[in-house]
């Protein structure tokens, strides 16, 4: 389970293909290096690259064009985002698909200062629409195996599973991925949380553990705090994806600050799925001064307005969120990854020899 730090056979790329690093522009400081925990790489497919991938496919979208697909972007909640996510995933058919939007993130995360990604795919998302598991699964892992070397970015495969989808469907195809020896770290549980517990799947994260991955779940979202103390009890994960609500329960916060349970907070995203009024609103402010192990992450940044700099930079300008605040929580971020504890330390050192 070691991070991917580097791979063979990927080309130089030309300033025009998919994933050619774009230069910085002239006196922009450097963003902080960080590692992102909590991304979801169907939430990273632009709208540029749905209408390439579609054309390149044959497939007729629902959008005459880029406005009105933007036009969709607004949200009331989590399942109005789901809806436009998953109808447009259909445009990812092949293992290049995959591939391309992997090298896409990847070289807008290496402008963000990311340094380390723990990424997760849907696998269930893409076999319930006829895409063979092996396509999704080697379509990402083949730019991820290369990703240090092409990138900067050390990365590690989750396996997420949707929690709107029955048990068994998510046993059968952990049993698959475990197989077909496929290169992940670790399992996850995300989409629809309201009404799915995290008790649902108590065997699902047992089965994980004896295969020895890493375990992390969304919690404390949409859902009450309970569901991150079901998290924690019933599925022993090691990390909380988001959190958020654990500030409704004062109890529950000394647990967390005294186990040093990472959460991975996504303030960009909190506010377009209405989970927070607006970013001023937001609890992270609250949660730093708790004590909380918190970090930054962008979820699914082209559906939410901002990859991890630009969630950064709006709560600095928004909240004021001082730049100890910042360095704080890269530290965090670098801390809670399932890297190396050598590639931990390399980036650690980066982070104090950044400036910031």
């Amino acid at each position: 389970m070691e991070t991917h730090d580097a791979g063979a056979g990927f080309a130089e790329k030309e300033p025009n293909e998919p994933g050619a690093p774009d230069e910085p522009e002239a006196g922009e400081p450097l963003p902080l290096p960080v590692a992102e925990l909590h991304l979801h790489i169907e939430g990273t497919l632009e709208p540029e690259l749905i209408f390439a991938l579609a054309e390149r496919n044959g497939i007729e979208l629902p959008y005459a064009d880029l406005d009105e697909l933007r036009s969709r972007y607004e949200f009331t909640d989590l399942q109005s985002f789901l809806d436009l996510y998953y109808a447009n995933m259909a445009v990812l058919q092949t293992e290049q698909d995959f591939a391309d939007m992997t090298r896409a993130y990847l070289n807008r995360a290496a402008l963000a200062g990311v340094r380390h990604a723990e990424i997760m795919l849907d696998p269930q998302a893409h076999l319930s629409r006829g895409i063979p598991l092996a396509t999704c699964v080697n379509g990402v892992a083949s730019v991820l195996a290369g990703s240090r070397e092409e990138f900067g970015i050390s990365t590690l495969l989750i396996a997420a599973f949707l929690r709107d989808l029955t048990e068994d469907s998510a046993l059968e195809v952990l049993e698959q991925l475990l197989a077909m020896g496929a290169p992940i770290a670790g399992i996850g549980l995300d989409s629809a949380e309201v009404g799915n517990p995290p008790a649902k799947f108590e065997r699902l994260f047992a089965r994980a553990k004896d295969a020895g991955l890493h375990r992390i779940a969304h919690a404390g979202e949409e859902g009450p705090p309970s569901y991150i103390i079901d998290a924690l009890d019933l599925l022993d994960v090691e990390r909380i994806d988001h959190g958020i609500r654990c500030m409704e329960d004062p109890e529950l916060v000394e647990r967390l600050v005294d186990e040093l349970m990472p959460l991975t907070v996504c303030p960009l995203s909190n506010v377009r799925l209405r989970a927070v009024d607006t970013l001023a609103e937001h609890p992270l402010p609250a949660m730093l001064a708790a004590g909380l192990n918190v970090c930054v992450n962008s979820d699914d940044p082209a559906y939410f307005g901002g990859y991890v700099d630009d969630n950064f930079a709006q709560l600095k300008s928004v909240i004021g969120l001082s730049e100890f605040d910042c360095v704080r929580m890269a530290a965090n971020s670098i801390r809670s990854s399932f890297a190396s504890e050598e590639r931990k330390a390399e980036l650690l050192a980066e982070l104090a020899a950044s400036g910031h």
